[in-house]
């Protein structure tokens, strides 16, 4: 599975409006070695933002992916 569909895979099974760390994914994607999957995570989720798919957020606000530093989350848009 590859960071986009991780990403995808895990919010479609999230209550709506819920939340995903972008560790998740890389957890799903590569469950013993993650962390160095972390910035591939991370650009898949800034282009699932740039699409319109998905939000990023930090502190519970949607934030631009590029201007993000430190922890984000990840909360699908509504349909």
């Amino acid at each position: 599975m590859d960071p986009t569909a991780a990403i995808l895979d895990l919010l479609s099974r999230r209550a709506p409006g819920a939340t995903i760390c972008p560790s998740e994914a890389a957890r799903l994607v590569a469950p013993g070695d993650w962390r160095p999957l972390m910035p591939e995570v991370r650009a898949a989720g800034a282009a699932l933002a740039r699409e319109g798919r998905i939000a990023v957020t930090q502190g519970g606000w949607a934030v631009d992916p590029s201007e993000a530093a430190g922890p984000i989350r990840y909360r699908a848009m509504p349909r």
